[in-house]
């Protein structure tokens, strides 16, 4: 049925005068529960539909989108589309690739058809939030939270090409408090997944969180010094997140990247391997085609610590005279736009416990707050909070402090230890960074 939708929609471009066009169609379903002391906060389940189409008229483009995909209104979304693209600009890198037939979405087992019932969620949120409440030093609950979605994605463009993929998911988290008055600490843990079956035990994460929010009761807030500070897997993630931005071939080809001369250069440490997989079976971000059409591949985005490729959709690849590496992300509203699919670092050899064995005096981070990154220059200063190293131990908790430092020189600086695990779509081990700035008391 959605192949018929978006062929009518494609002849009433051309019918409207459009030289060439893309469609895209999102079906999706959700339901979120949350629990807090026993008593439901939330229940909702939400369905929806949304509609995009892209036209070109030479080296002009304009995008049209809508939540109605019956036919008897395309043919003015379509007109709409293609009186836009008569005003705007010329863009002369725009372009509607040509795509090969998609694989079988199927080998990337991408759904699964348990859709549990408000019931069964408010049943893994309880046991979530009950674990972390059964914690002793947790006084207080932000609650549990279950939820599941499915969602078909459908493009198909005038040069012949059509595909679809389903994907599903499933989530809990919980979220807890310890001590008392402005004493408080809270911390949280989360997981999700595409099936069920591979879902953290919701046990498991009420304990971690009311676990961690214990631990971070009384922190001090340390004297400011240069050290070394490791990166919990939770918030190591976002080191790969900043790394690729910079890479990203929008921001390449516009010059406004810190690492665009970088191109064959080592950007991070010798034996280090940042990986980028669309193809991964049960993968979060997995998918059988970009938001272009265009097939994925694994591939290695730094080599032996060796930048080896940018993220490139069609346009920023037109822009470099390169070839896109098929990694177009796309909502029906807006244009495709580079963006990674499932990205890890590779994990080293060490323990955490051995990557920090060394430390005389160091920190270790378990929360960043705020987004202070600088993509331009590199420059890198967040909020966090977490606890001192001592004698390569773990010691008192520590906040209300700033972490700083250059992103080109952190990289360089990095080491990785062994406890990579697949989470949430960029995933990370634990990872030490050498000589960065610790701005406290």
């Amino acid at each position: 049925m959605s192949e018929s939708v978006l062929a009518a929609l494609l002849d009433a471009a051309r019918r409207a005068g459009a030289e060439q066009a893309d469609a895209l169609l999102v079906h999706s379903a959700s339901l979120a529960v949350q629990r807090r002391l026993g008593a439901i906060e939330q229940l909702e389940r939400s369905e929806s539909t949304d509609l995009g189409l892209r036209v070109f008229l030479g080296n002009r483009v304009a995008i049209v989108s809508g939540t109605d995909a019956s036919p008897s209104g395309f043919a003015a979304l379509a007109e709409r589309a293609v009186a836009m693209a008569r005003v705007v600009p010329e863009d002369s890198h725009a372009t509607l690739l040509d795509a090969p037939s998609p694989m079988d979405a199927q080998a990337l087992a991408l759904a699964d058809d348990a859709e549990p019932d408000a019931d069964a969620l408010l049943a893994r949120a309880a046991i979530a939030e009950e674990a972390a409440l059964a914690i002793q030093g947790v006084t207080n609950s932000e609650g549990g939270s279950a939820g599941w979605s499915r969602g078909t994605r459908t493009l198909a463009t005038t040069r012949g090409f059509f595909g679809e993929y389903t994907r599903s998911s499933h989530s809990v988290s919980a979220t807890a408090l310890a001590g008392t008055g402005t004493g408080m600490q809270r911390d949280y843990d989360y997981a999700s997944s595409t099936f069920l079956a591979d879902l953290d035990d919701a046990a498991a994460i009420g304990r971690r969180a009311g676990e961690q929010a214990v631990a971070r009761l009384n922190p001090i807030r340390p004297k400011s010094m240069r050290l070394s500070v490791v990166y919990h897997p939770r918030v190591a993630s976002s080191l790969l997140g900043h790394l690729v931005n910079a890479i990203n071939g929008a921001s390449i080809a516009r010059g406004t990247s810190f690492l665009k001369d970088a191109m064959g250069q080592q950007i991070l440490p010798r034996g280090m391997f940042v990986m980028d997989d669309p193809l991964r079976p049960r993968g979060p971000r997995s998918r059988p085609f970009d938001g272009e059409g265009q097939p994925g591949l694994r591939r290695a985005l730094i080599e032996d610590g060796v930048l080896t490729t940018w993220l490139l959709d069609g346009r920023s690849a037109k822009q470099l005279g390169l070839t896109t590496t098929g990694h177009a992300g796309r909502g029906t509203g807006g244009p495709p736009s580079p963006s990674p699919t499932n990205l890890w670092l590779e994990p080293g050899q060490a323990t955490p416990e051995a990557l920090m064995s060394d430390i005389r005096e160091g920190l270790y981070i378990t929360e960043l707050i705020g987004m202070g990154v600088n993509g331009i220059t590199g420059d890198y200063s967040r909020g966090a909070a977490g606890f001192m190293i001592r004698d390569g131990q773990l010691a008192e908790a520590v906040g209300e402090i700033t972490i700083a430092g250059k992103l080109p020189e952190m990289f360089l600086a990095m080491s990785a230890a062994n406890d990579l695990a697949f989470r949430r779509g960029t995933d990370a081990p634990t990872i030490r960074v050498d000589g960065m700035t610790l701005a406290g008391a």
